[in-house]
């Protein structure tokens, strides 16, 4: 298994459209895909307030593979969801 987690720092102005839209349609773009496990969608804290993470944890390598290439450093950001971020990252790591 991998866990893949993704982190997105948000323009602080547009939180209350971006807010609903990454619960739904963001996490869904990821929690839909085959061999995806399971996402968790995290919000923001006291000490990053426009950062949020989606941590999604997939069956194997070939899975995530198919879900965002070869390249696994690329980020996911669905259709229309692009003019929210400010900078995001994204970190994997294989199951012990």
């Amino acid at each position: 298994m991998i866990t893949r987690i993704y982190r997105v720092q948000i323009k602080p102005d547009l939180r209350d459209a971006f807010e609903p839209l990454f619960q739904t349609v963001a996490r869904g773009s990821v929690a839909d895909v085959a061999g995806c496990t399971g996402v968790i969608v995290g919000g923001p804290t006291a000490d990053t307030p426009d950062e949020y993470a989606m941590i999604s944890h997939w069956s194997d390598a070939q899975s995530l593979t198919d879900f965002i290439g070869s390249d696994w450093s690329k980020v996911h950001i669905p259709d229309g969801m692009e003019k929210f971020v400010v900078t995001c990252w994204v970190h994997h790591f294989q199951h012990m």
